[in-house]
């Protein structure tokens, strides 16, 4: 561990500064394998781990199919990934650890990288091991060992098709689908004819433009009035009250999405058919939403949605995954008290992980100025802080922001 630190600290000093240029390029290449010397190492690492964690959790009586549990979102926190890259880690490390020696082993002399071994495991996932050990052409030679398991492989995509959203830059939105290629392939050209065909008629506005307003068409069912569809969508946003009623610059937020421009706020409030307003208190100090006109009991309702708004995405460093759940950050039955200070907004797997014996987390204020702060510790012992974004809202803090729930929005033309 002593050398790594070492080598670690040398690495950190390089500038190349004092090299010539074909030196430079000596020392990139050679980084590069020590990259990739260092993911075989991590991948025996990994895999150790995992039977380590494995091996307590059998001798603490617990059953078979739960002993990995934790296992990979351990590792997301240690590689500062999300839990879903953690599984993937650990996926790919044993498989090269347990069935692939020679890519490993390619990967460990720096000949070959992390991500063209993860692609040669994706590629033979549905092989046997035997066959996997010779597939030196991943898909051709798989397909010729196997046939079957190209068939097994697509089959595993399909059951994997789904349509997801997440904020894009400038107040704009990413909705996927992922999809069989036939099914993917239909749905653009069915768009794309009628698109044509709109142009044809003389709409100005672009293929594109009119291919993501016949998406939104009907997708909801709703008219195109030639400017786009304005779906009856209900949209928070959150802002000071100096935004919303004076004509402070300082910017809103998108719950889960992108900040918005004080002015761009401001229509989308005085545009839309019903809007009504909600309270979040602040504390003056740190910006932190402290409360909120709820007075229920339960993380339902308006307390779960101030949870909702404070922490914007799962809790969990590295994450960044949706919010599904609203939770107690010590076990209501440890007598943890349901209030904002003892809940978190986690995602569904992130939730569940935190059940596994030996993860807990604890609620605190911090010392420097009053944020919010969950401090997670995993079963190894090692611990990892979050914090939620600040609020909208820069100035002096008037202890009150606001969140504008709006209808039926539309922008003019």
């Amino acid at each position: 561990m002593v050398e790594l630190v070492e080598t670690f600290a040398h690495l950190a000093t390089l500038t190349g500064a004092d090299l010539t240029d074909p030196e430079r390029i000596d020392q990139i290449g050679l980084l590069e394998q020590i990259k990739s010397a260092a993911s075989a190492a991590q991948a025996r690492i990994t895999v150790a781990f995992d039977a380590s964690q494995r091996s307590l959790a059998a001798a603490r009586g617990v059953p078979a199919a739960k002993q990995g549990q934790g296992v990979a979102d351990q590792v997301a926190l240690a590689r500062r990934e999300s839990p879903h890259r953690g599984s993937t880690h650990l996926g790919l490390a044993r498989a090269l650890v347990g069935e692939m020696p020679h890519t490993l082993a390619a990967l460990t002399a720096g000949e070959t990288s992390e991500w063209r071994a993860t692609v040669m495991v994706r590629e033979t996932a549905a092989l046997s091991v035997e066959h996997r050990a010779v597939a030196a052409e991943a898909r051709s030679a798989g397909y010729r060992l196997d046939p079957q398991s190209l068939i097994t492989r697509i089959k595993r995509a399909e059951s994997d098709r789904c349509v997801t959203v997440r904020p894009a830059p400038e107040t704009m939105s990413y909705v996927t689908g992922t999809l069989p290629v036939a099914q993917g392939v239909a749905v653009y050209a069915a768009l794309r004819r009628q698109a044509e065909s709109a142009r044809s008629a003389g709409d100005p506005r672009s293929m594109g433009q009119l291919m993501a307003d016949l998406l939104v068409a009907r997708v909801t069912g709703l008219p195109d009035d030639g400017d786009g569809v304005k779906p009856p969508v209900e949209v928070h946003l959150v802002m000071t009250d100096r935004t919303l009623l004076g004509d402070s610059d300082e910017p809103a937020e998108v719950v889960g999405g992108e900040p918005l421009p004080a002015w761009l706020a401001r229509r989308v409030v005085s545009e839309a058919h019903r809007a009504w307003l909600r309270r979040l208190w602040t504390s003056p100090d740190s910006k932190d939403l402290v409360a909120t006109d709820s007075r229920r009991r339960e993380f339902t309702g308006q307390l779960r949605q101030l949870l909702v708004v404070r922490d914007r995405f799962c809790r969990t460093p590295y994450c960044g995954a949706p919010i599904r759940h609203a939770d107690h950050i010590e076990p209501h039955a440890a007598s943890g008290e349901t209030s904002a200070a003892n809940g978190e907004g986690p995602c569904e797997r992130c939730n569940y992980t935190r059940q596994v014996i030996g993860w807990r987390a604890l609620a605190e204020t911090a010392a420097d100025g009053g944020r919010h702060r969950v401090t997670l510790a995993t079963p190894t012992g090692h611990t990892y802080v979050s914090e939620p974004s600040k609020p909208p809202g820069a100035g002096p803090p008037m202890g009150i922001d606001l969140v504008v729930g709006v209808r039926s929005v539309e922008y003019a033309a």
